[in-house]
């Protein structure tokens, strides 16, 4: 059994039989067919549905889909995810998160956090020049800066700590 929670609020829970599909327990005809253009057909107990799969992150276990217009984010729990969170353990908390490294040598240009702060995925943390092109180095996910390790106008190598996260 796997369990789709749909924007965070709606939450499913899906399972396959030999010849059927059940959502929440109860018997459900659908077919899902992935096209060559990045579309999704379904067909939900008669009804066509159109949804186009705008990202895919296997890490998180999310989906973006696009139906009608509205971005639809659906969190997939497979059986394993199921019963760690039953035993009271929350995988996405005991991530430990990676101090941030320079992905190639170059020129902190622009530190834009201090320690402290607490920083969410995609959050601009430092501008690093590299090869007179400015590299703005984002967030992989939530955490607390806990150190930085360079200064504004500092030379840094490949693979340098830059800043250290809890």
């Amino acid at each position: 059994m796997l369990e789709a929670i749909v924007n965070e609020e709606q939450r499913f829970s899906i399972r396959k039989g030999e010849d059927q599909w059940f959502l929440n327990d109860k018997p459900v005809n659908l077919d899902i067919q992935a096209q060559p253009n990045g579309l999704l057909s379904i067909i939900y107990n008669g009804k066509s549905i159109t949804a186009l799969l705008e990202k895919v992150d296997r890490t998180a276990k999310e989906l973006t889909l696009r139906i009608d217009g509205k971005t639809q984010v659906v969190a997939i729990k497979e059986p394993i995810d199921l019963l760690l969170s039953r035993m009271g353990f929350d995988l996405k908390a005991m991530q430990k998160a990676e101090s941030v490294k320079a992905p190639m040598p170059g020129l902190v240009l622009k530190v834009l956090v201090e320690v402290g702060q607490q920083i969410h995925k995609g959050d601009g943390l430092i501008v690093l020049e590299a090869m007179k092109m400015e590299n703005i180095l984002k967030a992989t996910g939530t955490a607390t800066v806990k150190a930085i390790k360079v200064a504004e106008r500092t030379a840094v190598e490949k693979g340098a700590v830059l800043i250290e996260l809890e």
